[in-house]
């Protein structure tokens, strides 16, 4: 290409560009004058200011229930996450607070868990973080627990290793307790 084709080029791209630029300038400009003149959304007073909307107080009855949801599924995951070697305490926490496929299947498991503890002399540390009730009825509800602690074991020398934890929990209403029938880890 010749010098002066390519100055020409140049200058083409130069102009197009200037003028890609003053439109980009000149939209911006309309956009927030539309904006400034528009009056607020109807979903905010006309004066711009914010207001808090006050939300309707749950019932003593209801705040109650949700409490000893929260209060059960935070003990179970306690129950479940803090366990010692040489200690079956923890064994008995977890199946007071299960029923249904949940505690059969955590009873089953019991002998082997307390053999492989013993073999590593695991020993693991946790405390409930958070805990939030994800949907509730009267007989029924989902719990999402997040806890963190430590497990010491024969692959961590014995030193403590932090670890997170997320549980979902399904909670069942019987004979007036709040009782785990499903937990699972969440990733």
């Amino acid at each position: 290409m010749s010098e002066s084709r390519r100055v020409r080029l140049n200058l083409l791209l130069y102009v197009l560009a200037l003028v890609a630029g003053v439109a980009v300038v000149v939209v911006g400009v309309s956009v927030v004058d539309r904006v400034r003149d528009d009056p607020a959304p109807s979903s905010l007073p006309a004066d711009g200011a914010v207001q808090a909307v006050a939300l309707e107080e749950s019932d003593d009855e209801e705040q109650q229930r949700l409490a000893a949801v929260v209060e059960s599924a935070s003990a179970e995951v306690e129950a479940l996450l803090n366990v010692r070697y040489d200690e079956e305490k923890s064994v008995a926490a977890v199946l007071s607070g299960a029923t249904g496929e949940f505690r059969e299947q955590y009873e089953k498991a019991t002998e082997g868990l307390l053999e492989l503890m013993k073999k590593q002399e695991s020993i693991q540390e946790s405390e409930v973080v958070w805990t939030g009730v994800v949907a509730a009825d009267a007989d029924s509800a989902t719990v999402a627990v997040a806890a963190s602690g430590t497990v010491a074991n024969k692959a961590t020398k014995g030193e403590p290793t932090a670890r997170n934890y997320r549980v979902q929990l399904e909670l069942v209403l019987e004979d007036g307790a709040w009782l785990t029938r499903d937990l699972q880890f969440v990733p």
